[in-house]
């Protein structure tokens, strides 16, 4: 089976003046941590990977966990980029998941609850 490394930024250090309107860390910690319950309770195995908005800090997070494990695919969540603001954090999200682990494969959701339709167009449970 393979291991999937699901990579989004933190509830608490998004901007929520860059979100739709309504969202706040409350809701958006509850997304998150529905959209990875789904994806283990469909069978997939895969582990969490919360980061900060920090580049040099999202990078170093990504990198040691990249380090404690081998991984099949990389999620990258749709915090990362679909907000301008984080296009620096996402281009070295990419660019250390690569170096890390050469050949690595990518699927992106556009929100936690597109989390499932993502991981399906690449691995199956």
């Amino acid at each position: 089976m393979t291991r999937i490394l699901m990579i989004g930024i933190r509830a608490s250090e998004l901007d929520y003046s860059k979100l739709p309107p309504g969202l706040d860390e409350a809701i958006m910690t509850e997304r998150i941590e529905a959209g990875f319950g789904a994806t283990i309770d469909a069978g997939f195995d895969a582990v969490s990977c919360l980061i900060g908005s920090s580049p040099d800090g999202a990078a170093a997070e990504v990198r040691e966990a990249l380090a404690r494990d081998r991984f099949g695919l990389v999620m990258i969540g749709g915090g990362i980029r679909l907000v301008p603001e984080y296009t620096e954090v996402f281009e070295r999200v990419i660019n250390t998941c690569s170096a890390e682990s050469p050949g690595i494969s990518f699927c992106f959701n556009t929100s936690p609850e597109t989390t499932l339709d993502a991981l399906r167009r690449h691995v199956q449970p």
